[in-house]
């Protein structure tokens, strides 16, 4: 054999470096901390039933980024999950928290007839 073929060399200065930048990189990770949960808040049930009635009208992609197939009966089951709490709260909430209820209420309702009048027709019989 030659003794042109490149040789891998690793010393112990590399080892220790090494070892160190994974201390190092381990400390990190366990020094951030999530922080506290905040407070739940009505604008976040909200926010989570109008996800979830997203991800029903196949708004959402999933996390390969393919699209999440729609699901009718599932959006509509939050869709009224959402006016069962607007029923449920009249009267009750901040002036912010009725508006977001009412305008999230209502872009997903306009969506949902969207998707429906878009959907092909269910076969009979």
């Amino acid at each position: 054999m030659s003794d042109d073929a490149p040789k891998i060399h690793i010393d112990d200065d590399w080892k220790s470096e090494a070892a160190a930048e994974k201390e190092r990189l381990a400390e990190q990770v366990e020094s951030k901390e999530a922080g506290p949960i905040p407070e739940p808040t009505f604008i976040e049930i909200v926010q989570t039933l109008a996800m979830q009635a997203m991800v029903g009208l196949g708004g959402m992609q999933g996390p390969s980024g393919q699209p999440i197939p729609a699901n009718l009966d599932l959006a509509k089951h939050f869709i009224d999950m959402l006016d069962v709490l607007e029923k449920k709260t009249k009267g009750n909430l901040e002036q912010n928290e009725q508006e977001i209820l009412d305008t999230t209420l209502h872009q997903l309702r306009l969506a949902y007839v969207e998707v429906v009048r878009g959907a092909p027709a269910a076969p009979q019989g």
